[in-house]
């Protein structure tokens, strides 16, 4: 049987059109919700994602940091958006957060996930949040078809 690659631009196509129909009002990603953060994800060839997310004092919790549930939004969406990217759409069973750094509202953060283990219905991902040279958080989590 020949191997079939499966183009980044298909990943990205199947991103979209489980974000737009399974997310449509999402605080995060979602491209009806005129509250929302509009945070657009980018997949790699290999179905991780990637987003750059504008921090402001909106996010806050201290002053000038960004708030812990702000971060596990993130982190969930990243996880949530890289199950997307797989043509899966699965809801948070539960997540585990190590928060390492504080991140401030005055920069960007970078936010990874990937699948690391599928066994549907459940499905193992890990996602990180990055500001500048720091690993800001980490998060683990438990995905299962609703």
């Amino acid at each position: 049987m020949p191997d079939i690659e499966i183009r980044r631009d298909d990943i990205e196509t199947r991103l979209e059109t489980f974000r737009k129909r399974n997310h449509p009002d999402c605080i995060l990603c979602g491209p009806n919700n005129g509250l929302g953060l509009e945070v657009e994800f980018s997949a790699s060839k290999n179905g991780d994602v990637a987003a750059l997310v504008e921090c402001n004092e909106l996010l806050q919790g201290y002053t000038g940091i960004l708030h812990g549930g702000i971060i596990a939004l993130l982190l969930d969406s990243a996880m949530t958006n890289c199950l997307f990217a797989a043509g899966i759409a699965a809801v948070t069973g539960e997540m585990s957060i190590r928060y390492l750094h504080s991140a401030g509202t005055d920069r960007p953060v970078l936010l990874t996930a990937r699948i690391t283990r599928k066994r549907p219905p459940l499905f193992l991902l890990r996602a990180e949040m990055h500001q500048g040279e720091n690993i800001a958080a980490r998060a683990s989590g438990k995905f299962m078809l609703p």
